[in-house]
């Protein structure tokens, strides 16, 4: 055989690994687990479990003693209604020039129906544009939970900006009580008025550190519609939430617009001094929880939203290309791995393909048809979780193509000096940082 159809046919394998094998990263049942049934009997139930998959007991390092079937808070005793009421939680915003977005985020934040003590923190990062001032007007005119508003100045060598916003505001909230939870969210991120609630239900019912919520991010336009389901499938597809969610699993992720992380486990862990330099933050703090021993959770959201609009390719390009050479660590061996990657698992399907049609050979044809079809059933959910036509499957090869083309530009930036640039700062490589 030639060999493109030596290639098509690996395709079909790895495409078949990927289908089975990789922590069925194409479903997209992993949702914020739910608090188990009261009363005997009822079973403790795995938070990388599916909604509505079978319960499992807790287990783990760390996790206290639970007796088969024997509901979290000891029997009769619901999740939300354990000794000592509802924690405290500091929710952090990092926010650097979001003005646009705030109306439609920050008064989501300030309606939170939470039960338990609960004050935000918006830090502002050094904007230009009246973030600081906004944010004031907007706790003025819609009232609700406490605000305060801060600034930490330029951040040190060595700190990405956010991370030293997330610093400061973590700061702030310890001077007076400190909280028993932190609630890390991004100035974009629209939450229904029972996000907070159900985050920390969550979280006290299954005995989790961190707990991280993919939101839904916008699709409206065109491009949207084209490249940010995409951007999900291609996290997941890396970070498969099953594998995440496995207590004593290597594989650690989260999704930095929404993550409720307990203060003991982040000072356990030392972040966010522990991850400083990172630009792909979320992924680096949940990294530092496993590794400290805490239980962490992934999932997509039902009820947390990115208002942020990206209504043209320029900003989508940009918003990809600015951390995808950090995620292969700078690395151009790792780049041309990722490259050939790409080709071979999205690329040489469709183009087997047609050069299988247009020459008359039937096992190119095949091959090609095979790992395109499989590859256009995983990608049907992610589609079906946007709300978009099915009709945008079978253009998950262009969709791929176009990652192709920004990891690369992100690596050429990189070269070039201009690095992971975000709103007017450009981070070099973490061994470049001063005193490092």
């Amino acid at each position: 055989m030639s060999a493109l159809t030596w290639i098509a046919a690996g395709s079909v394998v790895v495409w078949l690994w990927l289908l089975l094998g990789q922590g069925f990263f194409w479903r997209t049942d992993i949702r914020l687990p739910r608090a188990p049934a009261a009363g005997p009997g009822a079973p403790v139930r795995e938070p990388g479990a599916p909604v509505g998959g079978p319960g499992a007991p807790m287990g783990g390092p760390g996790a206290a003693a639970c007796g088969p079937g024997a509901a979290i808070g000891g029997p009769g005793t619901p999740a939300d209604e354990q000794p000592g009421g509802w924690p405290s939680v500091a929710i952090v915003v990092p926010a650097r020039d979001e003005a646009a977005v705030l109306p439609a985020s920050l008064p989501s934040l300030l309606a939170q129906d939470y039960p338990g003590p609960a004050e935000i923190f918006l830090i502002d990062d050094g904007s230009s544009d009246g973030t600081g001032k906004l944010a004031r007007e907007l706790a003025d005119t819609h009232g609700g939970l406490p605000l305060t508003v801060g600034s930490p100045g330029e951040p040190e060598p060595g700190w990405t900006g956010k991370l030293w916003a997330v610093r400061h505001g973590i700061a702030l909230a310890a001077s007076g009580h400190p909280a028993d939870f932190l609630l890390l969210t991004d100035a974009d991120i629209a939450h229904e008025p029972d996000s907070l609630r159900e985050l920390v239900r969550a979280a006290r019912a299954h005995r989790l550190d961190l707990v991280s919520q993919m939101a839904r991010l916008r699709v409206a336009t065109g491009w949207e519609r084209l490249i940010v389901p995409a951007f999900v499938y291609f996290f997941a597809q890396l970070y498969p939430f099953r594998w995440v969610n496995r207590r004593r699993g290597r594989r650690a992720a989260a999704a930095g617009g929404c993550v409720l992380l307990r203060r003991e486990a982040a000072e356990r862990a030392g972040v966010p001094e522990a991850i400083r330099q990172a630009v792909i933050d979320d992924v680096a703090l949940a990294r530092a929880v496993k590794r400290s021993g805490g239980a962490t959770w992934l999932g997509l959201a039902d009820r947390v939203d990115s208002v942020r609009p990206y209504p043209g390719l320029g900003e989508l390009w940009r918003m990809v290309s600015r951390s995808a050479y950090a995620q292969l660590r700078h690395n151009p061996l790792l780049l041309m791995a990722a490259v050939a990657g790409l080709a071979v698992v999205y690329l040489a399907p469709p183009v087997a393909l047609c050069a299988g049609a247009l020459t008359g050979r039937p096992v190119l044809l095949t091959a090609g048809a095979a790992a395109w079809a499989l590859m256009t059933v995983t990608y049907v959910p992610m589609l079906r979780y946007y709300w978009q036509t099915l009709w945008l499957a079978p253009l998950l090869p262009l969709t791929a193509f176009l990652y192709l083309l920004m990891t690369v530009d992100s690596a050429v930036r990189h070269w070039r000096g201009r690095g992971a640039a975000w709103k007017g700062r450009t981070y070099a490589r973490p061994s470049a940082a001063p005193g490092e």
